[in-house]
């Protein structure tokens, strides 16, 4: 009797199992020397399924193998298996032929790719004694042969009927093949297993894939056929009892939808003749008279509309006014009497939040002011009660203060910023002070020292010096260029009111009527004397009078342009539009000619911040209306 010796307990599938050993051959000689046990395979399984079969799916229906040590139960799952636990493998025997098992330290055979629906497997390294029979009888026991096609080189490829067959002739892979008890070379060999790309395991893949999708599509198609909404009823047939009925629907607003559908189907079937005709006709006037109904929903619904605009311009206001109310408690703690009081790491997180409050705040004003400028745009002529002379140095004014404003709310920040470096570098100057040694004079100086550190705040204060001489500057040149547009600004007004003058002596005529006739008047009165004598012609045209017909042209559709655009243009766009009737016109001569003629023409700013731009307004009506 031979033994396994306590080998076959390492696998999760072997128990200790006695088998007489009647050919003492060299083979069994060898092996019991080993300490292996020969087994035999008749009517029993070929190896367990929890070993051999790696990527199959346990849930086909498989029966787990039969454990015998646990009595009375038939069907018991095998124990888990350990991941790193090498399994073993055993001897098997076959009628014609023996299996012996490789060396399990060494690593498992390598396998290719499995292909989609794999029912066939290579076999080589055979023996080249091995014939069709002894393969069949070492892989009939994986499963059932289809068909095994033999090479005349030591390789096949047998193909089987399902798919997880091919797994348990996977687990054959490294076993040597010795066919009998011959040693000579043409009887063994090991045998390499691997999985094999064929044509028919393809096609057949493709069927059953096509097969399924077929199914799909058509359980797809009836689920959407049980959501679908029922079909529309078909149009009824024209008759006079039809007709009744449909004009009763026409009248009711529920039904008017359906009706008219019916009523629009029956017109194009040509169901419309001599003896139809009133009825089609009473029933197009009752279609007609929902229109008025239909406006009246439509104004509703632009009223809510303007309702729900007006609505969230409040919110966004109110959101703004708090924003504004944030960064005055930050301003207020920048200064000094409160500033000074808070640590580096405060400062630092007050700076923080400051600067990423005044972000959301500029943008929520950019928002408002987009919203105010649709609103500017849909006004009409009629609703704008203020003189747009007044509405630009309203603007003006606004926009000055509030750089102003800015400006000095910079420069006291600044300020205040730089009175608490000043203190700090005098705390640091008194510590150093008091705790200087005399070894200190030895050392070096250290990147955390006091020195170092008055270094970096005199550098720091040095840069917030300059930062506060250059606001300085701007303010000042932004003060300047206030006084100059003011002082311009007066000078025209002053050029208008002679001008005006001038005009009623020469013609002794009040200034009546509309914008064309001041124009003409002024033409008239004006251009023979332009030949007289060069000082004259350089008078008048400093004083806003027109020297030649393409400046009147010039003149005619500037202010047909500037009246068609009431908020303004600015000269960028009015250029590229006179650009297409002459391109010889540069924005420059524009320009000139506008300035010359104030009492026509006025430059306003509009916009805050980024977005301030010049742009140019006719103000003909409104100079002769207050004249």
């Amino acid at each position: 009797m031979a033994s396994a010796d306590g080998v076959g307990n390492l696998g999760a599938e072997q128990n200790h199992i006695s088998v007489p050993v009647a050919d003492h051959g060299a083979w069994a000689t060898a092996m019991n020397n080993l300490g292996i046990m020969p087994m035999g395979i008749s009517g029993q399984q070929l190896v367990s399924d929890s070993l051999c079969i790696q990527r199959f799916d346990p849930g086909l229906g498989l029966i787990a193998p039969i454990n015998p040590m646990i009595a009375g139960i038939s069907l018991v799952p095998p124990p888990p298996v350990p991941p790193d636990m090498p399994v073993i493998k055993e001897i098997i025997h076959c009628k014609s032929c023996t299996l012996f098992p490789q060396n399990p330290n060494l690593p498992p055979p390598s396998t290719r790719e499995r292909p989609p629906g794999c029912k066939t497997v290579f076999v080589g390294g055979l023996p080249e004694n091995a014939t069709e029979e002894i393969i069949r009888e070492v892989f009939d026991q994986c499963g059932e042969i289809t068909a095994i096609r033999k090479s005349k080189k030591n390789f096949c490829h047998i193909r089987f009927s399902e798919e997880f067959m091919v797994d348990k002739a996977i687990y054959l892979s490294g076993y040597r093949m010795r066919i009998g008890s011959s040693t000579d070379k043409k009887d063994s060999g090991k045998i390499h297993v691997d999985f094999a790309q064929a044509r028919d395991d393809l096609y057949e893949w493709e069927c059953k894939q096509r097969l399924l999708a077929r199914e799909e599509r058509h359980r797809r198609k009836i689920h959407e056929d049980r959501l679908r909404p029922p079909s529309p009823p078909p149009i009824v047939h024209y008759s006079e009892h039809e007709v009744a009925l449909l004009a009763d629907r026409l009248k009711d607003d529920h039904k008017f939808s359906e009706a008219i559908a019916i009523l629009f189907t029956w017109i194009d079937r040509g169901e419309v003749n001599r003896r139809t005709a009133n009825h089609f006709y009473s029933m197009i006037q009752s279609a007609n008279s929902h229109v008025r109904r239909l406006m009246s929903e439509k104004a509703q619904h632009e009223e809510e509309l303007e309702r729900a605009k007006e609505a969230f311009k409040n919110a966004l206001l109110a959101i703004l006014n708090q924003f504004e109310q944030i960064t005055a408690v930050f301003t207020a703690a920048t200064r000094q009497k409160a500033w000074d009081h808070f640590s580096k790491a405060q400062r630092k997180n007050i700076d923080i939040w400051r600067k990423q409050c005044e972000e959301l705040r500029n943008a929520h004003s950019e928002e408002i002011m987009g919203i105010r400028r649709e609103e500017e745009m849909e006004m009409s002529d009629d609703e704008s009660d203020e003189s747009p002379c007044k509405k630009m140095r309203t603007e003006e004014n606004g926009v000055c203060d509030q750089t102003q404003a800015s400006l000095k709310e910079e420069n006291d920040s600044l300020r205040w910023q730089l009175d608490a470096y000043r203190n700090e570098v005098e705390l640091l100057r008194k510590e150093q002070s008091r705790a200087s040694r005399p070894e200190d004079d030895h050392s070096h100086t250290h990147p955390h020292s006091p020195e170092a550190q008055i270094q970096l705040l005199q550098q720091s204060m040095h840069s917030m010096q300059q930062q506060l001489l250059n606001l300085q500057e701007k303010l000042s040149s932004k003060e300047t260029e206030l006084e100059q547009a003011r002082e311009e600004h007066r000078y025209l007004e002053g050029e208008v009111l002679s001008l005006r003058d001038k005009l009623l002596s020469s013609n002794g005529e009040t200034v009546e009527g509309t914008n064309g006739e001041l124009h003409e008047k002024g033409i008239n009165g004006c251009v023979p004397s332009l030949y007289h004598s060069r000082d004259r012609r350089t008078e008048l045209i400093t004083r806003g009078v027109i020297t030649s017909e393409k400046e009147a042209l010039l003149l005619g559709i500037i202010s047909t342009f500037l009246h068609v655009h009431p908020f303004g243009a600015n000269l960028e766009y009015l250029w590229s539009y006179i650009q297409r009737l002459d391109s010889k016109v540069s924005a420059g001569e524009l320009e000139r000619l506008m300035v010359r003629l104030p009492s026509m023409f006025r430059q306003e700013l509009s916009g805050v911040g980024a977005t301030l731009e010049k742009r140019w307004k006719f103000c003909g009506f409104d100079t002769l209306s207050s004249a």
